[in-house]
């Protein structure tokens, strides 16, 4: 085992300041294991510079920057020296690499893995895909990349994923689930009266936001003083203001950028909406079942289908089915008491993605990996 009993972890990540999931999920994980779990942790991150973090981090934390600029040659050549430069340095006794790009999948290969190594999966392959249809050349140049990432998967000593829907992605004798860790677990929750329903998530083609707006026409027509919010970070790019003008519900529909303080923003709605076309699992969900608010998201690859208990605490329906997630919606709505009890059975079926119950599963892994290279 490590020295004096302390576990020196090191993770390697792009950035950590900005407001996404995997961001959110790394400021828990490493906290926990630095603050509860006797864990020496270090963060690498790229290109990082002095920017602030969006989330909390322990103030225990050891942070490194690697800086890589230039062409593609000088960069890479910057970013291997640099991790090999922090690796050198800190001796980790496990390394954790939370990078969904493909540079992520041959870390090993850069470092020549000095312990043993893991890998998390944050995102769905279907993140490579970025429209309803694609062309052949399309498919082909996934098939090669999708055959690049198993073969640096193959490289770690276990590759992580978040759900059980995405083992089905990849063809490995390494893998494992550990889900995302509850952000909070607040004492005070929704009373579920304000006619409110809220979605957060940056605007892109993987949120779907644009079949929720075609959901919320007809929810609109049918209950007028209900009102949409969106929190994510605004691309025009994506039209939704666009698409919710000429869906006439613009004044039922406003866009927010992210939120620090998301979580008075779930105790002031009284249904939370996924309208995703793929995840990697869904935080979102867990963090607005845990203010009581019962979730209502297309069943999509993957996440929402772990997460939610259809019927009981929330409702899944069929991907891309705009119909059917609308009626959902308005089954909430119109049902005061549904909606109540099903936010009820939300906030306890949530605890089981509590920290203590998710971070000693990473514990357990680290330490296993650990002993069997002694």
């Amino acid at each position: 085992m490590p020295s004096n009993n302390i576990t020196k972890l090191l993770y390697i990540t792009n950035q950590i300041c900005g407001s996404g999931g995997l961001e959110r999920v790394l400021s828990i994980k490493a906290s926990y294991l630095s603050d509860h779990l006797n864990y020496e942790v270090h963060i690498v991150t790229l290109n990082q510079g002095d920017k602030p973090l969006f989330y909390n981090f322990s103030k225990a934390l050891i942070y490194h920057d690697i800086s890589a600029t230039g062409n593609s040659f000088n960069y890479f050549k910057a970013y291997t020296k640099g991790l090999k430069k922090v690796v050198n340095h800190v001796k980790p006794d496990i390394i954790s690499v939370c990078d969904d790009g493909l540079k992520g999948f041959f870390v090993p290969w850069f470092i020549k893995k000095p312990c043993p190594m893991v890998y998390e999966r944050h995102v769905s392959k279907n993140i490579e895909i970025k429209a309803d249809s694609i062309s052949l050349f399309q498919k082909i140049k996934l098939k090669f990349i999708f055959g690049l990432m198993n073969f640096g998967a193959k490289r770690y000593n276990k590759f992580v994923v978040l759900t059980n829907g995405n083992l089905a992605e990849w063809n490995l004798k390494n893998l494992q689930v550990i889900s995302n860790p509850l952000s909070f677990y607040p004492n005070e929750v929704s009373s579920l009266e304000n006619k409110k329903v809220i979605a957060v998530g940056k605007h892109c083609h993987q949120k779907g936001y644009d079949r929720l707006l075609e959901s919320w026409k007809l929810i609109s027509n049918s209950y007028p003083d209900w009102k949409l919010e969106i929190y994510g970070t605004i691309d025009k790019n994506e039209g939704l203001a666009n698409l919710a003008e000429k869906l006439n519900i613009n004044k039922s529909v406003t866009f927010f950028p992210p939120e620090k303080n998301i979580g008075e923003k779930y105790q002031s709605a009284s249904i939370y909406v996924m309208s995703s076309r793929y995840e990697g699992f869904g935080m979102v969900l867990i963090e607005a079942m845990a203010y009581g608010v019962p979730c209502v998201s297309f069943d999509c690859p993957f996440g929402p289908s772990d997460i939610i208990k259809d019927t009981t605490d929330g409702y899944l329906a069929p991907n891309g089915d705009t119909n059917i997630l609308s009626d959902k919606i308005m089954t909430l709505i119109k049902d005061e008491s549904l909606r109540k009890q099903m936010g009820t059975n939300a906030r306890q079926n949530v605890l089981r993605y509590a920290p203590k119950v998710i971070v000693p599963q990473w514990d357990n892994l680290f330490k296993d990996l650990i002993n069997k290279t002694l």
